[in-house]
């Protein structure tokens, strides 16, 4: 009879298993449950990859039935199968991706075939003993020749995938040549089926709801542009209201955070669209190299918002007496004219219009504002100087002049932006339509507001340079610069 120790010991391993085995199963049930909820989230978030699956379904299915057919399969036998392959390693999601992989393989397929044949026949002709060295000479140089050229980043950007099947169809030609007498219908069969099957994925690709990379790639570069205006038309209040103790409600600007990121899908994106054909606005020959300049321009001006935003989370703040309502003023004008200038080139983008002169408006004000905040920090500090003090403490100054420093560089990024935008309206194969008529009175009107301005660019205290009359003064404010 067991103890009852070994009976309790007993019990308790029982209901430990127990309640292992209810987690387990637990655990699995909350799979099984979410993995739909997924799905359906993964679906609504982009509705081209549910339409994107059912095409790849549709070209998988279309060259399978070559092989049910019993005169192709008579003439091309099991090589049938080739066909399949090569629509489910060709479709891609965009267009572009999808006629740079077809026609890579295409090309390389025929190249390589032809190639092996030839080398074939040569090494034929070196009799039993020459032809394997012959072969395994040629396989040796041009596998390690195509390899070195893929290392090339032009070549590995565009036909890295072509040289991978160059190599491989190469080989299979040439190798297998050596046991195959028929080479030549071996070669003209496998390039038939490629054919085949490159040709199925792309049609099915352009006519049946295509996805173009160039669209995505003119989108993102403008919505791009939009984050960070978003981003810099609520940073000034957002600012001072957290300096002065107020609430905060910030998550609505941290959009810009995926433009630091992006240049990787810009690139892809790029590549993309230089396979494809002119569709909708896009004619041949569009630059689309030129968005990659802009995009990278976004990035930059994203870094400085980024630190901008540091300033938002840090508990260091400006002194409230170094945030008079001149400051806070300028500095908050800088961050909306930007805000408001980078929102209208990003529509001036999306919509493919010239831009309107309310973004020179907007970036021209933007700078008075940057030329009065550096001429205002000018004169305090030369006047603190000449007064043998400083009003303020040194690290109380940082974060104003810090801030209003990247601000300036903010304004010369959009500026950049402007011009760039300008600058790919003006290519030739780039058809940007003209602002209308009441848009451009409405523009002119505001601009006519403003008046000439001398610009003056602050990316450092220290870049200020002081006349004549106060070289003492000048050296005393270039030595705060320096520890600022």
């Amino acid at each position: 009879m067991a103890s009852p120790a070994i009976c309790d010991r007993n019990n308790r391993n029982d209901g430990e298993n127990g309640s292992w085995s209810m987690g387990l199963c637990g655990k699995v049930m909350n799979k099984v449950v979410e993995f739909p909820i997924k799905l359906k989230k993964l679906g609504q978030d982009d509705p081209r990859r549910v339409v994107h699956s059912l095409k790849v379904g549709l070209a998988v299915l279309l060259v399978s039935l070559l092989y049910y057919v019993q005169p192709v399969y008579n003439g091309l036998g099991d090589t049938t199968m080739w066909a399949v392959i090569t629509v489910v390693v060709v479709f891609e999601f965009s267009v572009g991706a999808t006629l740079g992989r077809g026609l890579n393989r295409i090309l390389a397929t025929f190249l390589a075939g032809a190639l092996g044949f030839g080398v074939h026949h040569l090494a034929s002709i070196s009799g039993e003993i020459g032809h394997p060295i012959l072969i395994g000479i040629f396989v040796f140089l041009l596998a390690a020749s195509v390899t070195f050229i893929r290392f090339f980043p032009r070549m590995k950007a565009r036909f890295d995938y072509g040289l991978l099947i160059f190599i491989l169809t190469f080989c299979l030609i040439s190798v297998s040549g050596y046991r195959e007498e028929e080479i030549l219908e071996m070669a003209h069969k496998r390039v038939s089926t490629i054919l085949i099957g490159a040709f199925t994925a792309v049609f099915v690709c352009i006519f049946i709801c295509p996805v173009w990379a160039g669209d995505d790639l003119h989108n993102l570069v403008a919505n791009n542009i939009e984050k960070l205006g978003s981003f810099l038309e609520g940073f000034g209040d957002e600012y001072f209201k957290v300096a002065g103790n107020g609430e905060s409600n910030r998550a609505h600007l941290q959009g810009y955070t995926s433009v630091l990121n992006s240049k990787q899908s810009e690139e892809t994106q790029a590549n993309f669209a230089r396979w494809e054909p002119r569709h909708g606005k896009f004619r041949y020959r569009h630059p689309w190299r030129h968005y990659l300049k802009i995009g990278n321009l976004n990035q930059q001006c994203a870094y400085r918002i980024e630190t901008l935003n540091g300033y938002l989370n840090s508990e260091i703040q400006t002194p409230l007496n170094i945030q008079s309502n001149k400051v806070q003023e300028l500095c908050m004008k800088m961050s909306s004219e930007s805000g408001k200038a980078l929102k209208e080139l990003a529509w001036a983008l999306k919509t493919m219009t010239e831009p309107c002169a309310a973004a020179s408006s907007h970036i021209t004000k933007s700078r008075a504002a940057a030329n009065n905040l550096t001429s205002m920090f000018r004169t305090s500090a030369a006047a603190a100087a000449g007064e043998g003090g400083y009003q303020v403490r040194l690290q109380d100054m940082v974060p104003a002049v810090t801030v209003a420093s990247l601000l300036s560089d903010v304004v010369a990024y959009a500026e950049q932006i402007e011009k760039s935008i300008q600058e790919l309206a003006s290519f030739p194969h780039v058809q940007f339509k003209s602002a209308e008529p009441k848009t451009l009175q409405s523009c002119n009107t505001s601009s006519s507001n403003v008046g000439p301005h001398h610009v003056i660019t602050m990316d450092r205290l220290a870049s200020l340079q002081v006349q004549e009359p106060h070289k003492e003064i000048g050296t005393k404010l270039q030595r705060v610069s320096s520890a600022i």
